[in-house]
């Protein structure tokens, strides 16, 4: 049995105004000591006023991208050093949408990994791959490929989780197979210990963030190298996103 804190992580993406902070407090309702680790990721505006809220609460707060650079003429971006002033503590970085609609290279993301570090945030970094790259069976390819590229050498268990995102399932409803997804997490693991040694290579967690819900959750969280989810649209609603963090 893993020693590793499962982790429920929500990324509220580009949704939520003043009023669903009240959704928070529900979930602290719902589960006022949760066994795993609790994370949500609001939109920038609302990163304060969550993490006043949540100071009594066992839910952490966290951002969904940061730039590389701790400050300067950036307009538009904010810093890791400006989201842990709010009283953030974690930060996604490499998200498949950032990815994607933005860009953003393998060495963005490691610039920021070591900016948020800095800052000391936990870096939640995502890797996956695309439909395109599942049907060419190039899978295991292209994980290995961001996650030696994404992920700087002074990684530790407390200072980064890893987030596998299969960008086809991704809001669509569609899930790996189980098999599927066990092959890519031991891969994933295989490939930490191997670059950093046994003790940090197995300290390390790796979460699956590809359609995770409710119906899902508990058989999905008790494959071996999955060490929670990164969830998406299932975290906006406590009603939702609580029976997730039961399930882990």
């Amino acid at each position: 049995m893993s020693s590793r804190r499962k982790i429920a992580a929500g990324n509220w993406k580009m949704n939520g105004l003043r009023q669903a902070l009240s959704e928070v407090e529900a979930l602290h309702v719902s589960n006022p000591a949760p066994e795993c680790e609790v994370v949500i990721c609001p939109p920038a505006t609302l990163i304060r006023s969550m993490a006043k809220r949540c100071t009594e609460m066992a839910i952490n707060v966290g951002g969904q991208d940061c730039h590389e650079d701790s400050s300067g003429a950036h307009t538009g971006d904010i810093s890791a050093e400006m989201l842990a002033d709010t009283g953030a503590t974690h930060v996604i970085l490499g998200h498949s949408e950032r990815r994607e609609a933005y860009g953003e290279s393998d060495a963005q993301v490691r610039a920021k990994t070591k900016s948020a570090w800095t800052a000391g945030l936990i870096a939640i970094v995502c890797i996956g791959e695309s439909l395109t790259h599942r049907e060419a069976k190039n899978t295991l390819d292209i994980v290995g490929g961001q996650l030696a590229a994404s992920v700087p050498d002074a990684a530790t268990g407390e200072n980064l989780v890893i987030a596998y995102e299969p960008i086809w399932a991704i809001g669509s409803g569609l899930t790996p197979t189980l098999d599927e997804i066990v092959e890519v997490h031991n891969f994933i693991r295989a490939r930490l210990v191997r670059r950093f040694g046994d003790a940090i290579g197995k300290a390390v967690r790796v979460l699956y963030g590809g359609s995770m819900k409710p119906e899902n959750a508990a058989e999905i969280g008790a494959l071996p190298n999955v060490d929670g989810g990164l969830v998406g649209g299932a975290s906006l609603k406590a009603a939702d996103f609580s029976k997730i963090v039961a399930a882990l």
